[in-house]
């Protein structure tokens, strides 16, 4: 005898309803989590950032204006993109003279714009 699932094919609505709020309460959760940083820490980071950001625009090599700067315990970020690789490598290079950057990561990606034009 065959017998016909009627249920089957059809989206369980209360399983994906449970999975959509679970996922929200996470995410509540991790945006809700303080700053684990003091206000000295936060500070010297934005220090940081703001000299790193100085030694990008100053180096004449480099246009700097799509780069992001974001630094954290002496760790710094660089996103955004440039138009070379050497554009990329000037401005870790840049960045790694500012005193007390412990550390850079390269995020920034490189756009080849003639492949537009």
């Amino acid at each position: 005898m065959n017998r016909v699932h009627h249920s089957a094919g059809k989206p369980r609505k209360p399983v994906l309803r449970a999975a959509v709020w679970l996922a929200l309460a996470f995410g509540a959760v991790a945006c809700s989590t303080p700053d684990p940083r003091t206000e000295e820490e936060r500070a010297a980071d934005q220090a940081i950032a703001g000299q790193v950001r100085g030694a990008l625009l100053a180096d004449a090599n480099l246009y700097a204006n799509h780069i992001d700067v974001n630094a954290r315990r002496g760790v710094v970020w660089l996103t955004g993109w440039v138009t070379s690789s050497e554009e990329s490598r000037a401005a870790v290079r840049d960045s790694e003279t500012v005193p007390g950057v412990q550390r850079v990561v390269d995020q920034i990606e490189v756009v080849d714009w003639s492949v537009h034009y």
